[in-house]
């Protein structure tokens, strides 16, 4: 076992910085649903979600090759970066086609049980120890999000539930990238994921040509939408560097409470761009999910600081 003495804990000016390169992340990103929401207007989901990824890999691969990270390619490990490419590919176009029809804010504060849905999953796959106060938490988040997804459900039918997918999804990413993240470079990762991002958006584009369909047609963008795209992929691109150096400057534990003040900068952009506005019934159900979320990452840090009584492996819950 290694001594807690070996452990490098980082200085209060590191863990400052990660802060506020978590709090800048959070702030930009809602740009990304934004952009997004506009572009839907003229072309498809799936189209979004591709471009998002060509212009994201674009911004990335000068910082893979300029901290030379190893890209590495096996047959095994190709297997996993196609699952976690898909995952994220399902989930982007399910979350853009939510978009279509539905307040910013409110599709990312249903997103927002998705650290709720890694819970559940790490106890399942990874055999994370979970306790009962948790498990409660995931349960109260879960009819959190049912009271922003009740009137949504009534206004546009079951594309109020994409966004349950799409934190499913990604909660599967997530689980799969705590894997790899152990034996790859993360820069790398993010790299590949995105090149099979965009082989995925590109296939389900060569089958939905010329179908009409709002998801997987293929359109020429024009000037407005073209402008959309480039800032969704920028917007995407800085969020993901920015998050990147977060973490690397200070704990997740740390960073993890941070990222639910999305919805707020959400919230904020909605309003001056399409005047949207949550209502009373959806803002409770908006901090129903925070109160879950922040109390699962609050006894997750009260799991880790627990002392070792021996030398067994122990694995963290999420």
């Amino acid at each position: 076992m290694t001594s807690t003495s070996s452990i490098r804990h980082p200085a209060a000016s590191e863990v400052t910085f990660g802060l506020l390169f978590m709090f800048l992340s959070v702030m930009i990103s809602p740009l990304i649903d934004i952009f997004s929401k506009l572009a839907t207007a003229t072309i498809s989901s799936t189209e979004v979600a591709g471009f998002r990824f060509v212009i994201q890999s674009l911004t990335m691969l000068p910082f893979v090759f300029l901290r030379g990270a190893k890209i590495q390619f096996s047959l095994k490990q190709s297997w996993y970066h196609a699952i976690r490419g898909a995952m994220v590919t399902i989930s982007m176009i399910c979350f853009v086609t939510t978009l279509k029809v539905m307040a910013v804010a409110d599709a990312i504060a249903i997103f927002f049980v998705e650290p709720i849905i890694l819970t559940i999953l790490g106890s399942i796959f990874l055999k994370e120890t979970i306790g009962w106060r948790r498990y409660s938490a995931c349960a109260v988040g879960f009819l959190g999000a049912l009271l922003i997804i009740q009137p949504s459900f009534e206004q546009v039918g079951y594309i109020a539930l994409l966004p349950v997918v799409s934190a499913f999804c990604i909660a599967v990413f997530a689980l799969m990238t705590r894997v790899l993240s152990h034996r790859e470079d993360p820069w790398a990762m993010q790299f590949q994921t995105g090149l099979w991002g965009i082989f995925f958006c590109a296939v389900v584009l060569f089958i939905g040509y010329g179908s009409g369909s709002d998801i997987i047609d293929t359109a020429i963008p024009d000037l407005p939408a073209f402008g959309y795209l480039l800032g969704t992929g920028i917007a995407a691109a800085i969020t993901g560097i920015l998050a990147a150096y977060a973490y690397r400057a200070a704990p997740a534990s740390t960073l993890a409470p941070l990222q639910y003040l999305e919805i707020v900068s959400a919230t904020v952009f909605a309003w001056l761009v399409f005047a949207d506005f949550p209502d009373a019934l959806k803002w409770l159900g908006i901090l129903i999910v925070i109160a879950s979320g922040l109390y699962i990452i609050w006894r997750e840090q009260r799991f880790a600081s627990k002392p070792v009584s021996d030398t067994s492996e122990v694995t963290r819950a999420p």
